[in-house]
């Protein structure tokens, strides 16, 4: 009997468990275009449940379009150069061993001449002067003829290596900025990131958004979780892993088992101040986030979620 009386005086003066409301939240991504442009066409509308990479949003720039138009003709040119450094003419070639025939044939006259005036002259019977004449058209025939085989070698092999490195550079260059322009023209197709549900849009036909502005927001509906903000002196000792019951009022008081995820402490801004008067000191606020460990039908970001909180080990 009087077993069963302190049990009834404890349940009495027991406190009763401290009602904590928390929420339900989800991943939200904001869906924005990375490079300006005109709405053009709509894919997707407020309520919608999209799959990843889903086509949401189509924008139009004829900036862009012209860029891409000039970047391609850019890389055209600097191909054609290219293949014109690394090209010999063959037409080219032949005149220039024409040019050197020539200069041989110069060079060979020249010589015989040189030769004749010089025999007279040892005779005497020819001026100096006459065979200073031939020496200088003799030297002047075999320069020409250096000059004929340089040109016949450079038309042979072409442009320098620095010139052909020079013209293979530009067109990596060309390359490099007209894949810069395929990928800004890319990115005027919005697609989904993520499989999710279309909860806001900004976005409407024909108007221009800049680059970074908002067009949808999403949440991923498949990746929800509970949010509780706790005084540190609730916790009790609760763990990561740990299992409680909470009521979701939105879902006719369902109650729903969740699992502890996360327990992470809130800024300093989030703090429960003392009072002289108690003597009591300042505690932190804990942010604890738990999921289902079953999937709940029809849990929506926002709904509120109860729990009947009790310190753990009381």
């Amino acid at each position: 009997m009087f077993v069963a009386l302190g049990l009834v005086l404890w349940l009495a003066t027991r406190p009763p468990p401290l009602t904590v409301q928390g929420e339900v939240s989800s991943d939200r991504v904001d869906i924005s275009p990375r490079v300006p442009g005109r709405i053009a066409k709509l894919g997707a509308n407020v309520g919608d449940t999209v799959e990843r990479g889903a086509v949401i949003a189509e924008l139009e720039s004829p900036q862009l379009a012209s860029s891409l138009i000039t970047a391609k003709a850019a890389l055209s040119v600097a191909k054609a150069d290219l293949d014109r450094i690394n090209s010999t003419r063959p037409e080219t070639i032949a005149a220039r061993k024409a040019d050197l025939a020539a200069a041989e044939a110069d060079v060979t006259l020249n010589q015989e001449t040189f030769d004749r005036k010089a025999q007279l002259a040892r005779t005497g019977n020819t001026p100096q002067a006459v065979v200073d004449e031939a020496t200088r058209n003799l030297e002047l025939a075999v320069r020409k003829r250096e000059s004929a085989q340089a040109a016949l070698q450079l038309a042979t092999t072409g442009a320098s290596p620095e010139e052909r490195a020079l013209a293979a550079a530009q067109v990596k260059q060309a390359e490099a900025a007209l894949n810069q322009r395929d990928a800004d023209v890319g990115e005027l197709t919005v697609r989904a990131p993520i499989a999710a549900q279309v909860t806001t849009r900004v976005a409407s036909l024909g108007e221009n958004f800049s680059a970074g502005s908002p067009l949808f927001s999403l949440i991923d509906m498949r990746n929800v979780w509970f949010t509780f903000n706790l005084r540190e002196d609730l916790l009790g000792g609760l763990k990561v892993g740990d299992t409680f019951d909470v009521t979701v009022p939105a879902l006719k008081s369902q109650v729903v088992t969740v699992r502890v995820t996360v327990i992470n402490v809130q800024g300093q801004y989030a703090t429960w101040r003392a009072t002289r008067a108690t003597g009591d000191f300042d505690l932190r606020t804990f942010e604890v986030r738990a999921v289902p460990t079953q999937p709940v039908e029809g849990l929506r970001p926002g709904m509120s979620a109860i729990v009947a909180w009790s310190k753990r080990g009381s």
